[in-house]
Formats: structure tokens, sequence, C-alpha cells
């Protein structure tokens, strides 16, 4: 019998584990995604500039380059639930600060870059215990994969949720459009938080690599990246977060622009652009649920397999689709009424939009897949490579800015090639990068003993 702490000892108290781990990963999301809906009133307030308005997102990202290792590294040392606290901590003082930015004057802005990237460091760490604990609450395999997946579903949901409350604060967005919009949503968000920290305390959490009756972390060896297919996964997560927030990010660009390089979308663009992204986010989420139930019974390698290789196909008809094949936007999204005959006109949109759109059902489980097959095998390494995990999420900074520059240089649906390469990767990452070649390396696991 392992000399590990036994935490876990019935279905009753795993059950709450699980709750708790789900309501965090909602909670991931929900901070997440307040960065770019808040950001578009900073955009309008410095004359609609795109790029000021997406740096708060970007300071989000930037947090996990900062906090990945360090976080992974706390886990080792204090264990999930004190992790998990002080993270929600730092998110209740980042949460703050961007209130103090809507009661600032001069040097706002930057206050609110300061808060967003405090959030960002918050959401990191949150990220590196609810990933790693779901994949051991589910004993790895099959089912710590689609405990993952559930996860996620709920993280989806929260995350499009988020968007539209910002909007019914926000209203019609101008130049006097100030943080004080959002005013209310912070302090639920601060509430949630302080909640969540209370209820937590409360809660019994696996703690597999903390030694019995000790505070002290296991020695270890060797490291999470002596492990071939957890190093060959870092770089998958890379790519796949690059290709996450890639694929909507310039399709919002390419439908909102009215130039030549445009989708020549004629209305109201903007909205229009909006309303068709917004629907890649949905099918996030309807991947995420539909992975939840299958997922014990088909393998992540399976999964990672046909995910990539779908996506692959859509996003190269979509570069290959001319832009003159259209079809039209639903009335309930977008019409007008044409002033002489009376007729319901409706906005005509590249069919080529529409394929993006659908990689949104591909994507959804990719997250969850690469991970799980990542940490297969590595017993007590696992948190060590939870925290390498979240700082490889900076890649969902890196690649989009990457595509921006090629969108500037070939085109919009051209930059597209990059995407297709990434997910390249991920398709060899499943069919033969994901193999654990290093079984001779002793991990001492002990996720049963320890659930």
């Amino acid at each position: 019998m392992s000399n590990q702490t036994t935490v876990v000892s019935s279905p009753k108290v795993r059950i709450v584990a699980i709750i708790a781990m789900f309501f965090l990963f909602a909670m991931i999301a929900f901070v997440t995604n307040l960065a770019a809906p808040i950001g578009t009133i900073w955009g309008y307030q410095n004359e609609g500039n795109s790029f000021l308005g997406m740096m708060g997102n970007m300071m989000n990202f930037l947090a996990y380059l900062f906090m990945g290792i360090p976080a992974g590294k706390l886990l080792q040392k204090i264990g999930y639930k004190k992790t998990a606290l002080w993270a929600m901590a730092i998110g209740v003082a980042g949460l703050f600060v961007q209130w103090l930015s809507s009661v600032l004057g001069d040097g706002s802005f930057i206050t609110y870059l300061i808060g967003a990237f405090v959030c960002g460091l918050s959401v990191c760490m949150l990220n590196t215990v609810v990933n790693p604990m779901l994949n051991y609450l589910g004993n790895g395999g099959n089912k710590g994969n689609q405990l993952i997946q559930t996860g996620g579903a709920v993280n989806s949901l929260s995350g499009t949720m988020t968007p539209f409350f910002v909007g019914v604060l926000v209203g019609e967005l101008s130049k006097e459009t100030t943080m004080r919009a959002v005013e209310p949503l912070l302090w639920i968000a601060i509430s949630v938080f302080i909640v969540s920290f209370i209820i937590i305390s409360f809660v019994n959490i696996p703690e597999p690599n903390l030694r019995k009756g000790s505070k002290s972390p296991q020695k270890f060896t060797h490291s999470a990246l002596n492990f071939r297919h957890t190093v060959l996964g870092l770089i998958g997560i890379f790519f796949y977060v690059g290709i996450e927030v890639g694929i909507p990010g310039t399709l919002n660009f390419y439908l909102s622009d009215q130039g030549a390089d445009g989708a020549g979308v004629v209305g109201a663009a903007s909205t229009i652009a909006g309303t068709i992204v917004a629907f890649y986010w949905l099918l996030m989420l309807c991947g995420r649920t539909l992975a939840s139930f299958i997922s014990g019974s088909v393998s992540s390698k399976t999964q990672l397999m046909v995910v990539s290789g779908i996506a692959i196909l859509l996003v190269v008809l979509a570069i290959c689709t001319p832009s003159s094949i259209t079809l039209p936007v639903p009335e309930q999204i977008y019409s007008t009424v044409d002033p002489v005959t009376g007729e319901i006109q409706t906005a005509m949109v590249p069919v080529s939009a529409y394929m993006l759109v659908l990689c949104g059902l591909c994507t959804s489980v990719m997250w969850g897949n690469i991970f799980n097959l990542a940490v297969e095998g590595l017993g007590k390494y696992t948190d060590q490579a939870s925290g390498f995990f979240m700082t490889m999420v900076v890649g969902g900074g890196v690649i989009p800015l990457l595509q921006q520059l090629l969108a500037k240089n070939v085109g919009y649906m051209a930059s597209y090639w990059l995407i297709a390469a990434c997910l390249g990767y991920l398709l060899f990452y499943g069919l033969t990068g994901a193999k654990n070649v290093n079984t001779d390396i002793p991990v001492d696991d002990t996720i049963q003993d320890a659930i």
C-alpha cells in the first residue's frame, strides 16, 4: 500500500470533488471571457482601435507564460486545494483592480491591463488544478478524459454566457461607454469568487502527491519533460490553443472587413460577423457536451485523429472555395426590408465562413484529448506536466498574431494554411506522437490509492 494520503474514501466525497472542479472550470471561462467584450469598450474610447481593445485578452494569455510552471510547482508543494484557494484570492484581486480602472482618470487603461494580467494568473492556476484533478478522479484513461470533456462543456456554457451578459449591460457602444457599464458584472464575479473560496475550503480534494502526515512533496528523480509523448503533447497544446482562438478571431476580421480584402458582406458587417462567429463557440459547447457522453467508450487517441482529420478537410475546403460562393444569413440573425418592394432581404456570407464555423465541433474536444494522452502513465509527474501545459497556453496569443501577420500579406483565407499546418501536427500526435516510449521511468503511480 502506498504511503500517499487517502483523501477520497467514498463515492459521495468523490462526487462532491468532481462538482467542485466543474464549478472551477466554469469560473475559468467566466473570468477569461470577460476580457474580449470588455476590451471593445477601450477600443471605442480609442477611435475604434481593435489592437488596444485586444490588449486585455493578450495580457490574460501572457499571464500563462509566467504562471504555468510555478503553478505546477505549487501543486507539488501545497496541493490542489490550497492552490485553488490561492487562485480564487488572486482572482478577487484582479477583478478589483479592473474595477478600479472604472473610477480612475489618467492611467485607467494601464490599471485595467494590470487587472487583466492578474486575472490571467488566477485562471492559469485554476486550469492547472482542474485538468489533472478531473483526470485523477476519473482514474485516468477514457474515464479521465470523459470528466475533462464534461468539465469543458460546463466551461463552454459559462464562456458563451459571459459575452451575452456584458452585451446586456453595455448596450450600444460609443466613445462615451466606460467601464462603469460593467461594474455590476465585476462585483458579481468578485462575489462568486468569494463564495467559491468559502465552499472549496470545506470540500475534500484528493492530494495524491503529498505524503501522509507531511506537507512536503515527493522527491522526483526525473521530470515530466523526460517523457517524449508529454513533450510532443506540450507542443500540441501550444498549437491547439492557437487554432481555437485563431479560427474565429481571423474569421471575425474577415467578415467585418468591408474593404477589398474582406468577405464583401453587405449590411451591418460587424453585427453579422459577431453573430456568425458566436456559432463557432456554440458548436464547441455542443461538441464538448457530446464528448462527455462518448469519451467513456471512445479513446482519446481515436477522437483526436478523427477531429483533426475533419478539421483539416474543412479548413482546406474553406481556403479553396471562392468567396463568390455564398449562402444567405438566416433572417433571425440579420435582415432588412427593401424600401421600394417591401421584400425582406438577407445578407450573403461566403460558404467558406460556414466551413470554418463547423470547425468548432472539432476543436471542442481537442484540449481534453491532448491533455489526457500527454499525461497518461506519468503518475506523480502529472502535476508538473500540468504546469508546463499552462505555460504553453500562450500559443493562444502567438499563433493568432502570426496569422494576422500572414493575413495582411497574403490575405485572410490564405492565412488559414497556418491553421491547417497546426492541425496536421495534431493529427500526427494522435497517430503516433502520443505513444509512451518511456515506460522504463518509475512513476509510482498511486492514483487508485489516492482516490
